[in-house]
């Protein structure tokens, strides 16, 4: 397996593990107790973008994953 083949391979898992966090922070940004004294709309309108860029990385790492690990290594 060569560099690039590798750094590929741990920037997808990176990307797959971005996934988890962008769904953690908005989950958190919208129904923490933590940020109370933040309006409930001003943390759905930063929570939504959040969830909707997760989602979006969700399909975006599912295609990279397909691409670097189960591609054929003949290229």
């Amino acid at each position: 397996m060569d560099n690039k083949n590798l750094l590929n391979r741990v920037g997808t898992i990176f990307g797959a593990f971005m996934v988890f966090f962008y769904l953690g922070l908005a989950i958190f940004v919208v129904f923490s107790s933590y940020l109370d004294h933040v309006d409930k709309p001003i943390r759905v309108l930063l929570g939504v973008p959040l969830f909707i860029y997760g989602i979006y990385r969700i399909f975006f790492s599912y295609s990279k994953i397909k691409e670097n690990f189960f591609s054929n290594d003949d290229e």
